[in-house]
């Protein structure tokens, strides 16, 4: 039976609930809740999520929202093996260490650039670009050494963090001296599943960007 995803392409967290879903072979049924149009607004919303958030998945009679811990949920019931979200205490905690990191920090502050922006209407502000920066640089350092965010596999702090670097790629951001990142990104563009959908959906957040903030 196919979980139910409430979703926008637009939205990272969004795209790496897709991602995980995709690495453990789940078929999601894709339900778009357009935010702008207040769908996330409507009583039968509410009535799964009062925090009226995407994403939100339902399987069978369990509702989950906040994506990292849908990843968590997918890859803990669905992998077949650990590989995606470790059972050693030490292995899970550097992922949830990293999935921590995207939501505090790096999406944090790349939504303290581009928020006000987009659903304010206000001017971007270039003074929020050199905090991202930093914590770009954070991750530049956290990839040295090994292939992926965590170590030598996939795990869904990958998938968590290549749906934000890559939407703030599409805002223009500079990753030019970040050459680990650089380098993890051409292997998640042949070794994760689902590359190519977050691909699409990053074009179709620039757009809306582009259209918001008159960049080019």
């Amino acid at each position: 039976m196919p979980i139910d995803l409430y979703y926008m392409m637009l939205s990272p967290p969004c795209r790496a609930v897709m991602l995980t879903a995709k690495a453990v072979g789940v078929e999601l049924n894709l339900k778009e809740t357009n935010l702008f149009k207040k769908e996330h607004m409507k009583p039968e919303f509410l009535a799964l999520n009062p925090q009226h958030c995407i994403p939100t998945m339902v399987d069978g009679d369990f509702v989950i929202w906040e994506s990292k811990a849908a990843c968590s949920y997918l890859a803990s019931k669905y992998g077949k093996d650990d590989s995606l979200f470790p059972n050693d205490p030490r292995a899970r905690a550097v992922v949830e260490r990293l999935n921590y990191f995207d939501m505090g920090t790096l999406f944090h502050r790349f939504g303290q650039y581009v928020f006000p922006a987009l659903f304010r209407g206000e001017e971007l502000d270039p003074t929020k670009i050199e905090p991202i920066q930093e914590a770009l640089g954070w991750l530049d350092g956290f990839l040295a050494g090994h292939k992926y965010a965590a170590g030598d596999n996939i795990t869904i702090a990958d998938h968590t963090l290549l749906t934000t670097v890559i939407t703030i790629k599409k805002a223009n951001i500079d990753l030019s001296k970040h050459t680990n990142i650089l380098a993890w990104l051409e292997r998640c563009k042949t070794d994760v599943p689902g590359y190519d959908m977050n691909e699409q959906g990053a074009e179709e957040w620039a757009k809306f960007f582009k259209s918001q903030t008159g960049q080019s």
